[in-house]
């Protein structure tokens, strides 16, 4: 046994014992472990999460109330110049269409975000949202990711935590993940320059948390960033969750290249997706859920991930304009979802934002000491 391997059963050995691991081990686990080993590992942190053979979805709609973006991010297809023929600002009345039909389907949670819009200023959004709740009071408002929320602060020159306090009392319930992409600035101002920075997407991201609003983190790799800065990125977030606590979720996909964007980057395997994955189950040990990424893996990628550390489907989405703004698109009817849950050896439930479940079946109960899962 070389040094290697036998850092790697070193390893091992922390994984599962429940100790935590540090940079170096994940960066080792990244360029030395084989793929069966990462998922028997990131199986293991699963199953000692989540005992319980259940894996978890919500019923949500994605809406972008405006593709309006000034940041010009090298990897969307998805935003439009003001000016733009194609631009956009949707009218009210298109959003309560959209979130009556959410309601209809027995939604639970409403996705808003959009693009870094040069004139709509916080009011707008704090008018929006206290209308929306108004109407739709059982609805959670899952809305603003962090660049969002620092460029109404810096449009209108006050802290994010103030621009988050306004929101919040408007009917703010929760914030995205979006546009962490890499928390690497070597890597933001390659692909992202006018965007958040690291430091800032992560203050505002503890701002929320520190006022009781819980987020989810997110990571896009692919691109141009190295292997150590996909684990730099996996550890500035565990570093916060261990601050605060206020992250719910951690979602990874990667890189999609396939028109209209500028970026180019050859299209990682889907190896590399689940090797990903895998080492955030195993790195992020305290941010308590996983999610698949079913609209970039596809429903066979999405139902493999569950034996690679993930223990929720993500959503059921009515509607998802960004991901699919270059070409990748696959939304599943809920029979599906619950159909690749169920093949994979598990019980599909639905859930809330929070992870409680709200599926009349209940929950299971979790197997007995040596008793087979």
């Amino acid at each position: 046994m070389d040094m290697a391997e036998r850092q790697l059963a070193a390893i091992s050995d922390r994984v599962l014992a429940g100790e935590p691991l540090s940079a170096q081990d994940g960066l080792l686990l990244h360029e030395r472990a084989d793929l069966a080993t990462l998922g028997l590992l990131a199986d293991q942190v699963r199953r000692r999460l989540h005992p319980e053979r259940v894996v978890t979805y919500i019923v949500d709609r994605n809406i972008n109330p405006t593709n309006v973006c000034i940041t010009g991010c090298s990897f969307c297809a998805f935003q439009r110049r003001p000016l733009s023929p194609e631009a956009y600002v949707l009218p009210r009345e298109e959003i309560y269409r959209k979130i009556d039909e959410l309601v209809a389907a027995g939604g639970v949670l409403v996705l808003l975000q959009g693009g870094h819009h040069p004139h709509l200023r916080s009011d707008w959004f704090c008018e929006l949202f206290a209308d929306l709740k108004e109407r739709y009071p059982r609805v959670h408002l899952h809305a603003l990711s962090p660049p969002e929320i620092h460029h109404l602060a810096r449009l209108e020159r006050c802290p994010p935590a103030e621009i988050i306090a306004r929101l919040k009392e408007a009917g703010l319930d929760s914030i995205p993940g979006g546009g962490a992409e890499i928390l690497v600035d070597r890597v933001r101002r390659i692909i992202s320059p006018r965007k958040a920075t690291t430091d800032e997407w992560l203050e505002v991201s503890r701002q929320a948390h520190l006022q009781g609003v819980r987020t989810t983190a997110t990571m896009m790799f692919g691109h141009v960033e190295q292997p150590a800065e996909r684990v730099e990125h996996l550890v500035r977030l565990r570093q916060l969750q261990e601050e605060t606590g206020g992250f719910t979720a951690f979602a990874c996909w990667n890189f999609q290249n396939e028109q209209g964007v500028k970026l180019q980057a050859p299209k990682t395997s889907p190896a590399v997706y689940f090797r990903v994955l895998a080492l955030s189950r195993l790195l992020l040990h305290n941010i308590p859920n996983i999610q698949a990424s079913y609209v970039t893996q596809g429903a066979d990628g999405a139902q493999m991930s569950l034996h690679f550390g993930a223990n929720d489907f993500g959503g059921g989405m009515m509607e998802e304009n960004v991901v699919s703004a270059a070409g990748t698109r696959e939304l599943l009817r809920l029979e599906e979802i619950e159909r690749q849950i169920e093949a994979a050896g598990f019980a599909p439930r639905r859930r809330d934002f929070y992870y409680n479940l709200i599926d009349a079946r209940g929950p299971l109960h979790a197997p007995r000491q040596g008793a087979p899962s």
